[in-house]
């Protein structure tokens, strides 16, 4: 066989792949209440309410579809809605929020170390913060602080 052509790699073993699968599938559940939870924390430390109207205009959908999502995150206890007065996170909200920031923060501060412009790695930390392993998360960190010279 030439040099040129690549065995296949053999297939990993099935449990091992259905981990991987297993992670994914879960990180999509949970993405859209993390989204939701950390935009409306953004909104309010902004000095605003987390209105409807704000969170449709901010997420780039309709605000049907934001009400929709709003009603499952209150059935979850993440937020209450208030008439009249927009969203406002529980402490269980507040708690997801500050741990999603601080992971976006830390997937944004990697790509930047990798030498992604800016724009980005805002971008692209937004996806990538929801699929990252615990593990994967604090090897960026180590990374992210051997860069910076504090590690």
């Amino acid at each position: 066989m030439p040099s040129s052509v690549r065995k296949t790699p053999p297939l990993i073993d099935a449990q091992v792949h259905v981990e991987g699968f297993v992670q994914v599938r879960e990180a999509r559940r949970s993405e859209l209440v993390e989204d939701y939870v950390e935009l409306i924390a953004d909104l309010i430390a902004d000095g605003r309410e987390a209105r409807q109207v704000d969170i449709a205009t901010r997420l780039g959908v309709a605000q049907p579809t934001v009400a929709k999502a709003l009603k499952r995150l209150v059935k979850e206890g993440w937020a209450v809605q208030r008439p009249y007065r927009g969203v406002f996170l529980t402490p269980a909200g507040e708690a997801l929020a500050v741990e999603m920031r601080a992971r976006h923060q830390t997937v944004e501060r990697f790509l930047l170390a990798l030498g992604v412009d800016a724009d980005s790695a805002r971008r692209d930390a937004e996806g990538i913060e929801h699929h990252v392993s615990e593990a994967t998360l604090a090897a960026f960190e180590a990374f992210v602080r051997k860069a910076d010279g504090h590690g």
